[in-house]
């Protein structure tokens, strides 16, 4: 497939993205990013030093090859700090030309209220954290906005990069879109901002009936989903279309892709908290089981102690793409002879030095943050968990062949169990022709173990051949089943779906609001009076005032009956264990006589009957 048809064929599935209503960057070509930007390196335990100029820094330098010492990182830098009156000046002329703010932004429920009380408070120390760890600085988002927008009316337009790889059956499409900044904390209350953005979707193509290209899956990236729950078949209704071109509702700020509009909760767990978030999963576990409640493997999945940010997905502002309020320009194609994705390894932008790497600014659609290559640019099927997974038109060729190794497999096991029962029969014609010779007892006694064994094998073949003939049965129910049209269920890989918050679950009242917001305040603030004043008592109290900051919570989400009855559950299990332990033997002597009791009626009942017979 030569260039010409790479591009044709990206233009023919190319996405349409939905923004949000408030979004200021676009996807935009990266080449025009690099000319903006200086170049910088930072070397363990020196200051930044300045590599190169704006003016110097070009697609073709930054693709230079470079030796640096261990641990020295390259980035990019489009921003520099603007002062107060720059800072005016960019808000008045957003004012006068119309452009979104701020306050063109609507938050209908806080993301607070829409998780647990332990959630809010990992947040609260993760925000207090921001403080000390390195972030991007304040005003870089404005002059982040600042800087697209004298690019924009330069007239730079909206493009993807993008990308097509051939791999194991697969005909894969790879749209890259770089955003000149992240400003998912800033504007919309999110987890992070940082300079530069990379996201990504892949649509999968494989040959049909006739040789021609169809697709047959497309993965969008999108935070912290991986291999199956990122792709979704062609025919999946949640994939929106337009034509042929599948539609993406991008996340504001973040910029991450979803397969459907709305708001989108999303947690993200600290390394440090794992340990704790898979001990309560035990827990948790271990008290359904008791009380015989159903489990699922989504909620295996979630984290505990999580932090909650919510991903704006509504597609309500600017859409790109055929049909949409903007078109794409022409598609910048890339690939390893490409050499600023080749040959630069460093970041796009800012490095803070945060050691959570979330406000560190990205590498390119190549590498990962520390060099190395990323999986979903060397190997894009297996990236989407599609690596296990035949195209439609060559399933039934597969079939076919895994059928004739499983014919092939039990003629051979048939083989063993005829071969085997003869030996078996062998040995035991001896057995039977010596066990009444006491001076062979011990020949005797080798025969039988031999035979156990034979028989145990022989058990084991037919069963073995038993599990593929049903294997086989199955193989040609699904052949008949394809063959007339049909297919796997399109969503049954799916173990964690992107699910949006319902239109229900979106809202919620004032007061749950009030409270999500000073719950944690309250409890810091009511533990230091109590250590203040009464630290003798300190942890009754505590007790107390969890207990009723839970019947608090519980009544706010709406979920107090529940609570109510768990609570009251695990009192009486509680009195039920005090009550053991305080009359153990008055109840081991119970169960004793109750079991003496019933063994005595039980052999009546008998003795009866057989009197009565």
């Amino acid at each position: 497939m030569d260039e010409r048809q790479q591009v044709d064929l990206l233009r023919r599935y190319e996405p349409i993205i939905r923004f949000t209503h408030g979004e200021e960057f676009f996807p935009m070509d990266a080449e025009a990013y690099i000319r903006a930007c200086s170049l910088w390196i930072k070397r363990p335990g020196e200051p930044p030093q300045e590599v190169a100029s704006a003016s110097q820094v070009t697609p073709e330098t930054l693709a230079a090859p470079i030796e640096e010492s261990l641990g020295a990182v390259r980035y990019l830098k489009f921003t520099e700090p603007l002062s107060a009156a720059e800072m005016a000046v960019q808000a008045l002329r957003q004012r006068r030309k119309g452009e979104p703010d701020a306050a063109d932004f609507q938050i209908v429920k806080g993301r607070l209220v829409r998780v647990g009380y332990l959630s809010r408070v990992v947040d609260g120390l993760f925000r207090v954290a921001l403080l000390v760890r390195g972030r991007v600085p304040g005003d870089a988002a404005a002059a982040a906005s600042l800087g697209y927008r004298t690019l924009l009316e330069q007239g730079h337009r909206h493009v993807y990069h993008g990308r097509v790889v051939e791999e194991s059956g697969w005909t894969v499409l790879q749209y890259w879109f770089f955003y000149l900044y992240n400003n998912w904390r800033s504007r919309f209350s999110g987890a992070n901002d940082h300079e530069a953005d990379w996201e990504m979707i892949c649509i999968y193509l494989a040959p049909d009936g006739n040789g021609e290209l169809q697709p047959e899956w497309v993965a969008y990236a999108s935070h912290d989903y991986t291999g199956d729950d990122l792709r979704r078949h062609w025919r999946d209704p949640e994939v929106e279309k337009v034509g042929e071109h599948p539609v993406i509702y991008a996340g504001a700020g973040s910029h991450a892709a979803y397969f459907r509009a709305g708001e989108y909760l999303t947690k993200i767990e600290l390394n440090a908290l794992a340990p704790i978030t898979r001990a309560t999963r035990q827990v948790q576990r271990a008290w359904k089981r008791l009380m015989r409640e159903p489990e699922t493997p989504a909620e295996d999945a979630e984290p505990v102690l999580a932090i909650p940010f919510v991903d704006y997905a509504r597609g309500d502002g600017l859409v790109i793409g055929p049909g949409g309020d903007e078109p794409w320009a022409t598609p910048v194609r890339i690939d390893e002879t490409v050499g600023w994705v080749q040959g630069y390894r460093g970041l796009w932008g800012l490095y803070t030095q945060d050691p959570f790497a979330g406000e560190d600014a990205p590498a390119g659609p190549m590498y990962n943050r520390d060099g190395t290559v990323r999986r979903a640019w060397y190997d894009p099927v297996g990236w989407a968990g599609l690596d296990k997974v035949a195209p439609t038109a060559a399933t039934l060729e597969l079939l076919r062949r895994q059928r004739q190794q499983l014919v092939d497999h039990r003629t051979s096991l048939r083989a063993q169990v005829t071969e085997s029962t003869a030996a078996l029969r062998g040995l035991d014609v001896q057995a039977t022709a010596i066990r009444t010779q006491p001076h062979l007892r011990s020949l005797y006694a080798q025969l039988r173990q031999k035979i156990t064994q034979q028989a145990d094998a022989i058990a084991a073949i037919q069963a073995d051949i038993a599990a593929t003939n049903a294997l086989l049965e199955n193989l040609d129910h699904h052949a008949a089943h394809l063959q007339a049209g049909g297919g796997p269920p399109p969503r049954a890989h799916i173990q964690r779906a992107h699910t949006p918050a319902a239109s229900d679950q979106a809202r919620s009242g004032q007061v749950a609001e009030l409270w999500a917001a000073i719950s944690v305040t309250v409890l810091l603030v009511a533990f230091v009076l109590l250590f203040a004043f009464n630290p003798r008592f300190l942890p009754v109290w505590l007790v107390a005032i969890l207990a009723l900051f839970t019947f608090i919570e519980a009544s706010v989400r709406g979920t107090f009956t529940r609570v109510v009855g768990s609570f009251a559950t695990a009192l009486a299990i509680a009195a039920a264990l005090v009550l053991l332990y305080e009359f153990f033997w008055w109840v081991v002597g119970a169960l004793i006589l109750a079991l003496a009791l019933y063994i005595l009626w039980d052999n009546l009942r008998e003795l009866t009957r057989s009197w009565r017979a």
